[in-house]
């Protein structure tokens, strides 16, 4: 069987360090931009669907909401019908830095489709569409509790 996933980490842990460490100048820690990011691009996302995009757990989530709620780049606002739910937004601070963030992110992905084609570059996106749906079934399962068969 061919490995995919080695490659996949090795991409995935490389490119978090590198956003890790230019993060910092904005004082963005250890993945803070990822929530970031998805609260900028769902704003009034619930933290239940933040963990299920993020594919974290819960009190992981909960924990870095908190800590960029602190920070002034989150807040939370209670739901109009519901107060006991609270939704996600950006706040003006974290709106300056979402620009920095999506220019890293455009960059990141321009440095790793080098020498690919534009259609090369549309497959192997739909492949790893493919390949994350494929696992977040597993992740779901396993979220719930479940172990998976070997």
């Amino acid at each position: 069987m061919t490995e995919i996933l080695r490659p996949i980490g090795n991409i995935s842990r490389a490119l978090d360090a590198i956003a890790n460490r230019e993060f910092q100048q904005v004082q963005l820690t250890k993945g803070q931009y990822l929530y970031l990011v998805r609260v900028a691009e769902h704003p009034g996302i619930i933290l239940e669907r933040l963990t299920e995009l993020l594919k974290v757990d819960r009190t992981t989530a909960s924990r870095a909401v908190q800590k960029l709620t602190t920070a002034g780049l989150l807040e939370k606002r209670p739901d109009a019908v519901n107060h006991k739910i609270k939704k996600l937004f950006v706040t003006a601070r974290g709106a300056e830095i979402y620009p920095l963030v999506q220019r890293e992110n455009q960059y990141s992905n321009q440095v790793a489709l080098q020498g690919f084609s534009p259609a090369e570059a549309q497959v192997l996106a739909g492949y790893l569409q493919r390949v994350e749906q494929n696992v977040a079934a597993d992740w779901q399962a396993v979220k719930q509790g479940h172990s998976r068969d070997y």
